[in-house]
């Protein structure tokens, strides 16, 4: 079982990072950040913390413990003046500052790009919303099943005949968290390399969203047509869907290659339809993708998910079965890579999440400490900028921090 070390020394090591954020995307950004040896500390509301933690399963902030890992906590209420003081002194040490407020509110807080940047130049200051710091749509609350809905993802989940469908996770979040920090790493490098001064970084969860739907306005364009729902299925290319199997489970297939295509037409007993006009072509497979998924489905649904797979494996045929956790947690191929990892866990003994992502040769990240209690760091981070322990007890009574 990995263990946590706290003298781990990431490529990151040094960049200190201040996250107001709350909730799914700027924890995003900051847990990348940390995992690759950035100083992490979560800036959380006074006896309320980031909301995060209160996503419980059974009464555990399961959430948190993953998304909070390899981070520090300090508590203040900044709609105190003091407190919010103390941050534009840990201001002027940070690299990064994360926040997520409704656009305008920051300034409201005396706590805007100028005066942030009059503290520190060299801040790179991440700015989250829904919509962006600009437009008509600024100033609405945007959660991440908003964004989900007017990008057009929605739009295009699910089956023709049913509702649209949302997903069942902070996609939005997650996506425009791993945008965050990308534009964090670029100007973190504009900074150190050609000595450039901190910058805003607008990043709103609509327009990552809408990057992932690909070439959509350009499909619209050419054809003057939106795309219908097809379930698991593509409009892109076929053979491309979710297919039953005898024994009741599910197997994904992908034929988007031509010579793919083929294949599978001849594994099933089918090379006839590499010869029929309505299957030649990707085009002509989607065009009659019908056709195609009750020719690849009839031949599933008449084996097993085991046999299946021994069959496709065999042939190189690009199929994989559909897991649900329980099987993912069994599974060989997660094992051995350690995809899932256990960490240890005051309250769980250990706790089950996904490992570092992405894996780097030479520089590869590591995990110093679990998610934080609310602001276990105080007398460490608030020592830096002259709060004595004499001092962080008045501000305690009196409920800055």
């Amino acid at each position: 079982m990995p263990r946590f070390d706290e003298q781990f020394k990431g490529p990151l090591a040094g960049k200190i990072v201040l996250d107001l954020s709350r909730l799914v995307a700027g924890n995003m950004v900051s847990l990348q950040l940390a995992d690759y040896g950035a100083e992490v500390i979560k800036i959380e509301p006074a006896g309320k913390g980031d909301p995060l933690r209160q996503w419980m399963t059974d009464g555990i902030p399961v959430s948190w413990k993953v998304y909070a890992r390899n981070k520090k906590s300090v508590s203040l209420n900044l709609r105190d003046e003091a407190a919010r003081e103390m941050l534009l002194a840990l201001v002027e040490a940070a690299d990064v500052m994360i926040e997520n407020y409704r656009p305008g509110t920051l300034e409201d807080m005396e706590l805007g790009p100028d005066i942030l940047h009059a503290r520190n130049p060299k801040l790179i200051l991440v700015r989250i919303s829904g919509f962006g710091q600009t437009g008509p749509y600024r100033h609405r609350p945007g959660f991440g099943t908003l964004v989900e809905a007017m990008s057009g993802f929605a739009d295009r989940n699910g089956f023709a005949d049913r509702e649209p469908v949302l997903p069942p996770l902070a996609m939005a979040d997650m996506i425009a968290g791993l945008y965050g920090v990308m534009a964090v790493l670029i100007a973190i490098r504009e900074c150190e390399v050609k000595d450039g001064p901190g910058q805003v970084i607008d990043l709103s969860l609509l327009e990552p969203m809408y990057s992932v739907l690909g070439a959509e306005a350009a499909w619209h364009q050419v054809t003057g047509r939106v795309r219908e729902r097809v379930g698991s299925g593509s409009n892109t290319a076929s053979p491309r869907n979710v297919y039953a199997t005898a024994d009741g489970k599910w197997l994904a297939m992908s034929g988007s290659m031509q010579s793919m295509a083929e294949r599978i037409f001849r594994v099933i007993g089918r090379d006839d339809m590499n010869r029929d006009p309505r299957f030649r072509t990707n085009a002509d497979r989607v065009e009659n993708r019908v056709a195609v998924d009750a020719a690849v489905g009839g031949w599933i649904g008449t084996r097993t998910l085991d046999e299946c797979m021994a069959i496709f494996d065999r042939e190189n045929v690009t199929v994989a079965p559909v897991y649900n956790i329980k099987q993912i947690m069994e599974d060989p191929h997660f094992r051995m890579c350690e995809i899932n990892v256990a960490l240890p866990d005051d309250e769980m003994s250990e706790v089950q999440m996904h490992n570092i992502v992405p894996r780097l040769s030479k520089t590869p990240g590591g995990f110093t400490r679990p998610a934080p209690t609310l602001g276990q760091h105080n007398a460490e981070i608030l020592a830096r900028i002259g709060i004595d322990a004499t001092e962080l007890a008045a501000l305690r009574d009196s409920g800055v921090i």
